[in-house]
């Protein structure tokens, strides 16, 4: 099976960037074409490593995302987010470590809140505040759909779930971050 991700640069087949190289446009002609913006929590508990083959949540979650942007090219902008937010233009969350800002991330993904764009979160669901962060949702006009991808029976899944609803979105779970792009997948197809 080959990966998705072009080891001589870093960059995801199907990622913002790498849409760019292939069309010899700025990467702000690709994000304005981008249908959905996925927040990942990078968090120090996104490092745990209880996913399928032993691998952490994160790396299961970034081999998912990976397989969703080569299969819609363009279309999703991926953030990273823990104590603070990072644009991910290559496709490959940043693992930060550290807290989990949800409302932070919420707020400085907020200027997409536009034009029908798609929102997602994908998490443990365990952030700093999360009276903060379902109040920021409840800002948004478009939906922020959930992912899971915590451990069974984790309070996590309740708050997202939580957070889902404060915006109108769905909640799904990709237990211990398996099949993560299908869930993914099936959130931007239903939103159409």
């Amino acid at each position: 099976m080959t990966t998705a991700i072009d080891r001589r640069n870093g960059v995801v087949k199907g990622s913002l960037a790498d849409v760019t190289r292939q069309n010899h446009t700025h990467l702000a002609a690709s994000f304005v074409n981008a249908e959905c913006v996925i927040l990942v929590d990078t968090s120090g508990s996104m490092g745990a490593k209880d996913a399928i083959g032993g691998k952490s949540r994160f790396d299961q979650a970034c081999d998912e995302l990976a397989k969703l942007q080569s299969v819609l090219p363009g279309k999703l902008a991926v953030l990273s987010f823990s104590s603070s937010v990072t644009f991910c233009p290559t496709g490959t969350p940043d693992f930060i470590g550290g807290s989990t800002d949800l409302a932070g991330a919420l707020d400085y993904a907020k200027v997409a809140d536009v034009g029908g764009m798609q929102f997602i979160v994908i998490s443990d669901g365990e952030p700093n505040n999360p009276i903060t962060a379902l109040a920021t949702a409840r800002k948004y006009t478009g939906k922020i759909d959930t992912v899971f991808v915590g451990p069974e029976g984790g309070s996590g899944r309740d708050f997202l779930d939580k957070l889902a609803r404060a915006s109108g979105g769905q909640a799904v779970r990709a237990h211990q971050a398996t099949a993560l792009a299908d869930k993914l997948h099936r959130l931007l197809l239903e939103s159409k």
